[in-house]
Parts: structure tokens; sequence; C-alpha cells
């Protein structure tokens, strides 16, 4: 591994360690740092642009993420981050094994969809062994099956403006003294249509845990962790980030992370 992605991952392991004590804290006083308009939050948004930029020129879009023998899967996919959604809707399919689950898929496409498990699973589908990265600095190797997400967004007929995809998730998580908010993340259309990002509804060679994200979670096997949504409850299209949360493009990004977490 180079020292750049070790440099990297070392200050965002920094910056996420201090962004997640912001909502235990209720700390207010960073919004003016890097708020709206601050001049701090506009040099890390331009130092996030050169990093994707820069990585967007130097990897092939249709490189792969390393892949594994199932021989070294040596652990269980280390759960982190919700667990166990509270989710009023949630714990209501979560007692009916998911049976009435739908995934709701809409925005800038044509053709809204409102997919069962049973109608993804049906979907051709995709098992890769991968490495899981954590800004915190583990990995797990693991095996996730489920269908790519291209195929889904082929299904519902994707416009030409479409350049993000948003994911909704059933769980909340803290946000300081303002409660908590809805998890929710998003990646470009270029991840989006890489053939190991793939909606995941197994892992080794079992259904999809709670505690991994059932009973649908994303693989964005070129990015850490944290760009990986669990529990999703829609997808959703579209052209622009400013309108989901505080316009950085996740939960986490909203926090100071880089929205774009590539490795």
């Amino acid at each position: 591994m180079s020292a750049f992605v070790l440099s990297r991952r070392r200050f965002l392991a920094a910056a996420g360690a201090t962004a997640s004590s912001l909502p235990l804290a209720g700390c207010d006083a960073l919004d003016g740092l890097v708020g709206n308009g601050s001049r701090v939050r506009d040099f890390l948004a331009s130092a996030n642009s050169i990093t994707y930029r820069a990585q967007r020129l130097l990897v092939p879009a249709d490189r792969l993420a390393p892949e594994f023998a199932e021989s070294e899967i040596r652990q269980g996919q280390r759960p982190n981050g919700s667990t166990d959604p509270g989710d009023a809707t949630y714990l209501a399919l979560k007692q009916d094994a998911f049976a009435g689950y739908r995934l709701r898929v809409s925005g800038l496409v044509e053709r809204p969809l409102h997919l069962t498990l049973a109608e993804l699973r049906n979907m051709p589908s995709r098992t890769q062994i991968t490495r899981h990265d954590c800004v915190e600095g583990w990995s797990c190797i693991a095996k996730w099956s489920g269908v790519a997400l291209t195929r889904v967004l082929d299904e519902a007929r994707v416009k030409p403006e479409a350049r993000y995809v948003v994911f909704h998730c059933f769980d909340s998580m803290p946000l300081g003294l303002g409660g908590s908010v809805a998890y929710y993340e998003s990646i470009d259309m270029l991840d989006a249509h890489h053939p190991q990002t793939i909606l995941a509804y197994g892992l080794n060679g079992a259904a999809l845990p709670v505690a991994n994200g059932a009973p649908l979670r994303v693989r964005v096997e070129r990015q850490l962790g944290y760009k990986m949504a669990k529990y999703i409850k829609a997808i959703e299209v579209v052209a622009d980030l400013a309108p989901f949360g505080r316009g950085r493009g996740g939960y986490w990004e909203d926090l100071g992370y880089d929205w774009y977490a590539g490795i």
C-alpha cells in the first residue's frame, strides 16, 4: 500500500475521531469554523475535490478492487456503527423477516421502482470476496452476494442529467443538540455503475445479518467503509447533493469526512 494511502487514512482517522465526538458533546462551536461559507470549509472542500479528481485521473474507471480466496476469510464481518435500528417501520419489517420490504428507486429515473427482496434476488447476482477497510484502521475480508447496482439503475432508466445516487437508510445517528438524523450516503454515477458496486443481501454464504445491515446494504469496494450504507430504505438518483443533510453528501461528510473516500 502506498505512503499516500496510509497518510490519507491516518488523516481521515484523526478527522473521524474529532467528528464523531461532536454529536456527543453537542458542540456547535465548530459550525462557525466549518459552516457554509467559512474559509476552513472551503479549503477542505477544495482539497477533497483535488483528491477526487486526482484519483479519477490515475485510477481507470473499470479497475477492480482486489478479490480474495475463500480460505482468506478468517473471521466474521465485524459490525460497526449502527447494528440494530430502532425505527418503527424497520422493526416491523424485521419482525416479519423483511417479507414486506420494498426498495424504492426514485428521482431522475424514467421508471420508478418498488422492489421486493425476492425480486432483487431473482436478478442476476454477483458474489465477491473483498476487504472492508474502515477509517478507524481495521480491515476484514468477507464474501458478499447481491445484485449489481447498475442493473437496478438500468431497470429504472436513469435520466442523462443524473450525477449521484443517494442512499436513504432506516438507521438514525446522533447530531448534537439537534437530536438524531436519518443516515444517508451518496456516490457518483461512475461508482454506481462499477461492476463491484452491489446491493448486498448475503454475507459469507448466508442472509445478511441485521448487525451488518439487513435487509440490504451497498458495497462500494474501492472506497472506505463509511461509504457503504446499511439498512437501505430507498435510492434516489439526483443531479445535486445540496438538498440533503448539510449538503456534503452523507452523514459523516456533514461532520467533516471526505465525500470521496477512494483507496
